[in-house]
């Protein structure tokens, strides 16, 4: 396993999700709810900015690795399926759209694995949909974590909204990622029969 900056920051991201989740499970004389509100979406928030920063420095750097490649998404995922499994418990999100979030997330990159099993990755390689999708729910979560009145912007109103845009989008996405997949799919499948 390769140890530089950039895999340091995503072990930093992974570090981190325990924390987001973790507050809420606090005592409320320990934090009150509007504190654990403020403490898990600054530790998001923290956590989003290192996703973004180590993918920039091992670019930066020429210090792209297999590892990383791995280790990346793998970090995302966890930190979004954490904060949105507090959100529907704590908060009452919907567990529909979570679920959808989550679902998708597994099934691509089950499908991403297989397709890079096969010599195929490239056909799914991350859209334009996806990154939109990913801009939305790292928008929304925090503004849901939060829940508060933010310069007159009511987070609960526009993270829901956010989320709602991302379920889609997650659809949306993973119809892409599977029609670009499918010929693949359907040649090996007419093997196997």
């Amino acid at each position: 396993m390769p140890l530089n900056i950039p895999i340091l920051l995503t072990w930093l991201r992974v570090a981190l999700i325990p924390l987001v989740v973790g507050v809420f499970y606090l005592p409320d004389v320990w934090l009150s709810p509007f504190a654990k509100g403020i403490a898990s979406t600054a530790v998001f928030i923290v956590a989003a900015i290192t996703d973004w920063f180590d993918g920039f420095l091992a670019r930066r750097w020429n210090e792209t690795s297999t590892f990383g490649a791995f280790l990346d998404p793998v970090a995302d995922k966890l930190m979004v399926a954490g904060a949105l499994l507090v959100l529907v418990e704590f908060y009452n999100v919907n567990a529909v759209l979570a679920f959808i979030i989550i679902g998708r997330e597994i099934a691509i990159s089950a499908l991403r694995e297989w397709m890079a099993q096969l010599g195929a990755s490239k056909s799914v390689a991350v859209s334009s949909i996806g990154k939109i999708k990913t801009t939305a729910q790292m928008i929304a979560i925090p503004m849901l974590l939060y829940r508060e009145a933010l310069f007159g912007i009511d987070t609960r109103f526009w993270g829901t909204r956010l989320l709602e845009i991302a379920a889609v989008l997650t659809v949306w996405s993973m119809f892409y990622y599977l029609k670009k997949a499918w010929p693949l799919i359907k040649e090996k499948a007419g093997r196997i029969v």
